[in-house]
């Protein structure tokens, strides 16, 4: 046979489809229609707003922020930055390349948090529509055979009763409607609410934090004992502002600071020192009134929509140095950092002018000074038991008029001489309060003359602290609701036999059988016990 009478009969074969391969007149594969651009960007934007590119975009969201947490940020740390940045010039490029110090409003970070946004929204907008008109329709009718669903059950006697039977699915909550002979009914509607809710209170949470963050700020003053504050943005020793912060938001108050008290533990052996307790006393001056108030650590004060906070404290020797004539140049409390549990402290004092030459002093603050065997002091107690300051002293240039920013906790002794203390061959200048001691070279005297107490005070404005705990709350409500709220239908179906009962559920419900078994023992007319509605209503509520 020839290959064009094969291919003839076998075109004309009934039984073989016309684009089989054998078939006289090949048909060209595909793969599907070609997308335009709306087809594509239909495409891509179904992708961005599903539910699996969501959570992907949240998770990377997470991710994002953790070189916030790793690198020293400009906007919360810039000392940190400039000590990053010094110890790693080599990677400097990278840190800029990447805005490493300033994550959060980094061009990429703030791409994430866009998609996310976008991502929530192209989600959430459809799934309401759809809900609201679910919401609104009758529920579905009833199926021709009921025997297929879950629970069917006949209950005998009571074809007639339809009237009772859609009087309690009522009292259970259904929706109903009739279709002929037959109640089709629906509960569980809170279930896709719930769900929605979720992703809403999701979506306000991400605006709140983006936005209301951008709005508050946060100060940092330390306060010596006897002395205060006032509310002005030049009051602060460090001062953190929002994207959208503006200085006349600054609320008018100020603070002092009248007793810092520190309670130690005295009676266990083995914890002897530990602190137990931190309380600071102080005056509020708001709208013209003075009132009395404290600040403990765990509890703050809300002074004019700001929340005040005590988060460290430590010792502030007042030190007076006297030029050779005795003159005063220098008198001030000197805050002394904290080294260890003890309070073993370290200060810097630096005297600029006054003197024949430019003094540094840097030593270290004893509470409770003992010697130990090699001859050095220690602190032995973290309370003002037997106060001691030993200071080692400069002369040369401070460095103050170079121009460049200096730290007031950090001495800079490249370009000075040291007179006392260390290799200097005089020792360190060891005083107690009220004594006086010469500085080496004729330029004067130090007087330890007492000492104080300390402690850094934060203030704290976060308008987003209330909003976040009520979306907080949502969330949490709404997601127990989205996973505990069944979504089920019920039919009622009147036969020769008697009325038909069956249920159907959307999703999993473990409890779908037992509320058929419960609506046909109602219909019946024997309802279950009080135990059982108790339950059944607590399962579908």
């Amino acid at each position: 046979m020839s290959p064009s009478s094969s291919s003839a009969n076998t075109s004309a074969d009934p039984l073989r489809p016309g684009d089989h391969i054998d078939a006289a007149e090949p048909v060209e594969s595909s793969s599907g229609p070609r997308l335009g651009a709306a087809g594509w960007l239909r495409f891509l934007w179904r992708q961005l707003t599903s539910m699996r590119t969501a959570i992907v975009l949240l998770l990377l969201l997470a991710v994002a922020a953790i070189p916030g947490s790793l690198v020293p940020q400009r906007s919360s740390d810039p000392n940190g930055v400039i000590q990053v940045r010094a110890d790693n010039p080599d990677l400097v490029w990278l840190y800029d390349a990447l805005s490493l110090h300033d994550v959060y409003s980094s061009p990429w970070f703030s791409g994430v948090y866009i998609l996310l946004f976008v991502s929530l929204v192209g989600c959430v907008i459809p799934r309401l529509m759809h809900h609201w008109r679910a919401m609104r329709s009758l529920p579905p009718r009833t199926p021709a055979r009921l025997s297929r669903l879950v629970g069917f059950q006949v209950v005998p006697g009571r074809a007639a009763d339809l009237d009772g039977a859609e009087s309690t699915l009522k009292r259970l909550g259904y929706r109903t409607a009739r279709y002929g002979e037959s109640i089709s009914a629906e509960r569980g509607y809170l279930r896709e609410t719930g769900n929605l809710l979720f992703h809403i209170a999701l979506l306000a949470m991400i605006l709140v934090v983006g936005i209301g963050s951008g709005f508050g700020y946060s100060g940092q003053r330390l306060v010596v004992e006897g002395r205060g504050f006032a509310n002005t943005l030049t009051s602060y020793d460090s001062f953190t502002e929002g994207q959208w912060f503006d200085e006349a938001a600054l609320e008018p108050f100020a603070l002092e600071l009248d007793d810092l008290e520190v309670v130690y533990e005295t009676e266990n052996p083995n914890a002897i020192g530990a602190p137990l307790d931190f309380t600071a006393f102080v005056t509020v001056t708001e709208d013209g009134t003075e009132r009395a108030a404290q600040i403990k650590v765990n509890e703050p004060l809300d002074v004019a929509g700001a929340d005040l906070y005590l988060i460290s404290n430590g010792y502030a020797p007042r030190i007076s140095v006297r030029d050779a004539s005795g003159d005063v140049v220098y008198d001030e409390y000197t805050p002394f950092l904290a080294q260890d549990d003890l309070m073993t402290s370290l200060g810097v004092i630096k005297v600029a002018d006054g003197l024949e030459q430019q003094l540094g002093l840097r030593g270290f603050f004893y509470p409770t000074a003992v010697a130990l065997d090699t001859g050095a002091l220690a602190s032995g107690y973290p309370d003002l038991a037997n106060p001691v300051l030993s200071l080692q002293a400069f002369t040369g240039d401070l460095g103050l008029d170079a121009g460049i920013p200096r730290s007031v906790y950090a001495l800079e002794t490249d370009a000075m001489e040291q007179v006392a203390g260390g290799d200097s061959g005089t020792p360190s200048l060891t005083l107690a309060p009220g004594e006086t001691v010469e500085i080496p070279g004729g330029l004067g005297t130090i007087t330890f003359e007492d000492v104080r107490r300390y402690g850094v005070i934060e203030v704290h404005v976060d308008h987003t602290q209330t909003p976040v705990f009520w979306i907080a709350m949502t969330i949490l409500v709404s997601l127990l609701g989205s996973l505990l709220i069944p979504r089920r239908r019920m039919w009622v179906k009147a036969t020769p036999a008697g009325l038909e009962v069956a249920g159907l559920a959307r999703g999993e419900d473990p409890t779908l059988e037992r509320a058929v078994d419960d609506l046909a023992k109602r219909v019946s007319g024997s309802p279950p016990p009080d135990a059982d509605r108790g339950r059944e209503s607590t399962i579908d509520s």
